[in-house]
């Protein structure tokens, strides 16, 4: 038991049928690493070198203000609760850190709230640090709360060395993960997200302008973060709506900020303008099964408790495959409403769907007779897979 299982899915994907390369030629970035996914299915429309590992630069402060939206929803932190500025956060963080700053005064006492937007408006290095050491008592603890939380938050590609994103050799993170946080983000700290689209902040006298280039451009633009760094260069996380969509455009690579807003601006423009939605399954809808082991039924239906939709790019069409993935056979008894499954669909070479799916019913344990007979397919399943092995 507990083996891979794919099974083909036939849902009316086989109308998509002119080649896969019209839409490669049509459409590039001078991006090294770029993403664009819908917000609310989570459908890639376009990605290059998504899973590749590259330096997130200040990016990485998404998720310091991930870690302190959470402590802040949770109640065990508050904006008036005041932390300490230290020597090593004045310094390295700070203008003589030569970095985006806050320019916090050494030794002095600052509200959470003033941090969280000289974090996110001016991208303050020193801001981070304060945060940072103040939750976990130094950067380098705080780097082990990052990473732990980039792993329950399903961030499998990504590592995290500091609060700030300065440049470090174990530091780094792929496109379809800074994807995934930024959605995070958005769906889960509303009542915070709105940092993001400031488009400017005063602390001490020194007024400084959002560093999202985003907030200046017609597009729609409401937030998240933009960074560089040497020899990684200009990256951004960005969002934007229009017409009731969002989009999430993640980038990295870029040699300007000029061609950095360049980009971002031509991502945004063909995610928005370029694709039809084609809604394949509705909420509760039946996708497939999963087999089962020693219940009373051999299979369980696999439903989607969210709508799951495909984009296809206006006036070209590619053959999709569709399978549902999962671990099995499932083991009876199983509940109902159990995270069992995943739809993936590629549209050529690009996985554009990637859907969790649910048990839509529950299988009570099935009587001894059934469990033996079970038991027997699988121990000979076991064999032929060991011999398999072998050769």
């Amino acid at each position: 038991m507990g083996f891979v299982r794919l099974r083909t899915v036939w849902c009316a994907l086989l109308l998509l049928t002119a080649p896969a390369q019209a839409r490669d030629e049509a459409f590039s970035t001078t991006a090294d690493f770029a993403l664009i996914e819908d917000y609310d299915t989570g459908a890639v429309l376009y990605e290059k070198n998504a899973d590749e590992p590259m330096p997130p630069a200040s990016t990485a402060k998404l998720l310091t203000a991930e870690i302190v939206f959470r402590e802040l929803k949770e109640g065990r932190l508050h904006l008036d609760d005041i932390f300490d500025v230290s020597e090593k956060a004045w310094r390295e963080g700070g203008a003589h850190g030569h970095g985006a700053a806050m320019f916090l005064a050494i030794h002095s006492h600052v509200r959470v709230e003033d941090l969280l937007r000289g974090l996110l408006i001016q991208s303050g290095n020193d801001a981070a640090m304060t945060l940072a050491e103040g939750l976990a008592g130094s950067e380098d603890n705080f780097a082990e709360t990052m990473n732990k939380r980039a792993a329950e938050l399903g961030m499998t590609h990504s590592h995290f060395a500091n609060s700030r994103g300065k440049l470090d050799p174990n530091q780094h993170v792929t496109a379809r993960d800074m994807a995934l946080l930024a959605a995070h983000v958005i769906r889960d700290y509303p009542e915070y997200y709105h940092y993001f689209g400031e488009k400017d902040f005063t602390w001490d006298k020194i007024h400084q302008l959002n560093r999202n280039p985003l907030l200046t451009m017609d597009i729609g633009a409401d937030g998240l973060k933009a960074g560089d760094v040497a020899d990684g260069g200009f990256a951004l996380v960005g969002s934007a709506v229009q017409d009731n969509q969002r989009l999430i455009v993640v980038m990295n690579g870029l040699k300007s900020a000029t061609e950095r807003s360049e980009e971002a601006r031509k991502l945004f423009n063909y995610g928005f303008h370029s694709f039809d939605r084609r809604t394949l399954y509705g909420a509760g809808d039946r996708v497939g099964s999963a087999s089962v082991y020693g219940g009373e039924s051999d299979e369980v239906p696999l439903v989607t408790d969210q709508p799951i939709a495909l984009f296809v790019p206006r006036g070209e069409s590619d053959r999709l495959v569709a399978k549902i993935v999962y671990t099995g056979p499932l083991a009876a008894p199983v509940e109902a409403g159990r995270d069992a499954a995943r739809l993936k669909i590629w549209r050529g070479d690009m996985l554009v769907v990637d859907a969790p799916l649910k048990t839509g019913a529950p299988v009570a344990l099935g009587g001894l007779t059934r469990r033996a007979f079970d038991a027997g397919i699988e121990l000979g399943g076991d064999a032929v897979r060991r011999a398999l092995k072998k050769q």
